[in-house]
This record gives C-alpha cells, sequence and structure tokens, in this order.
C-alpha cells in the first residue's frame, strides 16, 4: 500500500507544472481571453487593436515569418485594471 501511495505521489509530482510568475509570463491571445473572460476572436479584433493596449513580443522562428504574438501577463493586468469603474460618491 505504502509503495502504491509513493508512485502516486511520484507520477502527481511530475505531471504537475511549476507556475511561472506573472511578472514574467507570456500570455497567448487565448489565454488573454481567458482573463478577461472574452473570446480569443474578440481579444485579436478589438484589443489588441486598441492604442494602449501592450506591445505584443514576437519571438524569432526559423523562416522568414514571425513568431505569433505574446504578451506580458503583468502588463495585460496592468492595462485592464486602468479601466476599473470609479466609485461616485
Amino acid at each position: 500500500m505504502h509503495t502504491l501511495i509513493n508512485q502516486l505521489a511520484e507520477e502527481l509530482a511530475n505531471r504537475i507544472r511549476p507556475t511561472i510568475p506573472l511578472s514574467i509570463d507570456l500570455w497567448n491571445y487565448e489565454m488573454i481571453a481567458a482573463y478577461l473572460k472574452k473570446s480569443p476572436q474578440q481579444v485579436r479584433q478589438r484589443y489588441a487593436a486598441l492604442p494602449g493596449f501592450p506591445q505584443a513580443i514576437r519571438l524569432p522562428s526559423c523562416g522568414k515569418e514571425k513568431g505569433h504574438p505574446l504578451w506580458k501577463a503583468e502588463e495585460i493586468i496592468t492595462w485592464a485594471e486602468k479601466y476599473k469603474e470609479k466609485r461616485v460618491a
């Protein structure tokens, strides 16, 4: 019994991904959409096109094509929180 528990614990430990801190994590359209409770299409067409939206990071790839856009998670959160409604006294 004890060996089975150890095996299960080891298997779970191997499957759990370490959490990347928001200060260095990069998000794609899908991850931003999940955070904003919107669809990836809305993020791509409506929000990413706004002048104040954070600049994307595009990592190089082997071909001439640029990599898919990624954004710093922390910058997306800061951007979204700028739109917090102010309470009227």
